[in-house]
């Protein structure tokens, strides 16, 4: 637990550090005139756009959730608010596990077996993870030298190595079994634990189409949120073409996926500054956009939660008196 507490200080550190010191050196002034002269027609689209790349995101979380034995099935529509609530609170802990933390905890409270609980959140993250390194591998073959940057040759090979690690353990017997003996050496609970999220992940070999599935669905969110990214920028004044959004966006993207800060806070904006700046695109307008491109998740999911404190003062209220 203090271990735990000491990285997530260190990361909130390291994020408030970083874009503190991104914000003095493209001058803060700049920063904010350059959000003052927005359109917020054009923003305004891309708040739009954050409702479609939910619906894609439910969908295919969804059809990874009904590959079960339908008797095992929740119901939909306690499913798609489980997605909306845990996409709200995960907005607010260090980087994107927290969230999938709370969605497989809750889908496990509506009697969904523990291990496929953990294994639809644990498919979805990693068919995520996959669509936006197929994306961002396009971008690094329009732009061949960032292969000589160490944080994106590092952001490439984290990512690289989950997906065929996951691909492994779906497909391949022998990969299976060394992971099962790994597990034996495990304590018991950690053991017990673990051993059914894997017979659950090795489920998914029997289901190809869903699969394909849901990485087209998952390929689709990422132009979604290139879109959104490249409707910001013009929003802010910024003239580059949605060429280049497409190139650097899933490798930013990429980046804020690394664990150094406070849900890509700092790294966003380091990430959009030097690629951008690749396209003539002054720092301020750069930092101005990234910060924007962070807020749509809270603005996104702000219904949500709105409706989720609704709810929960609601149910406070019926609560019976103690006498």
């Amino acid at each position: 637990m203090i271990r735990r507490t000491l990285r997530l200080f260190v990361r909130l550190a390291v994020s408030t550090a970083l874009t503190g010191y991104l914000l003095w050196k493209s001058h803060p002034r700049a920063v904010l005139a350059a959000a003052a002269g927005a359109d917020w027609r054009l923003i305004g689209v891309a708040v739009v756009l954050v409702l479609a790349d939910r619906a894609f995101m439910a969908y295919h979380w969804v059809v990874l959730l009904w590959t079960m034995d339908p008797v095992d099935r929740p119901p939909l529509a306690a499913v798609i608010r489980i997605f909306l609530v845990s996409t709200f609170v995960g907005t607010f802990l260090p980087a994107s596990v927290g969230g999938d933390a709370v969605r497989a905890y809750a889908i496990a409270k509506l009697n969904v077996p523990g291990g496929d609980a953990v294994a639809s959140v644990f498919m979805d993250r990693m068919l995520g993870v996959a669509s936006l390194l197929v994306m961002a591998l396009g971008g690094m073959l329009v732009l061949r030298d960032l292969a000589d940057n160490p944080t994106i040759v590092a952001a490439l090979g984290l990512a690289t190595t989950a997906c065929a690690v996951t691909l492994l353990l779906i497909f391949s017997g022998r990969t299976a079994s060394a992971a099962s003996r790994l597990l034996m050496k495990l304590p018991g609970a950690l053991r017990r634990a673990g051993e059914p999220v894997l017979v659950s992940i090795r489920r998914y070999a029997r289901y190809h189409r869903q699969l394909a599935n849901v990485l087209a669905c998952s390929i689709a969110v990422q132009t979604l949120r290139i879109i959104q990214a490249y409707y910001l920028g013009r929003g802010l004044g910024v003239e580059a073409s949605v060429g280049v959004y497409f190139a650097f966006v899933p490798l930013i993207l990429l980046v804020m996926l690394l664990p150094v800060t406070f849900n890509g806070i700092g790294t966003s904006q380091a990430a959009f500054v030097w690629f951008f700046a690749r396209a003539g695109v002054r720092a301020a307008a750069s930092v101005a956009v990234s910060v924007l491109f962070v807020s749509l998740e809270v603005v996104g999911n702000l219904p949500v939660g709105l409706l989720w404190a609704a709810d929960r003062r609601g149910h406070g209220r019926q609560r019976p008196r103690l006498p």
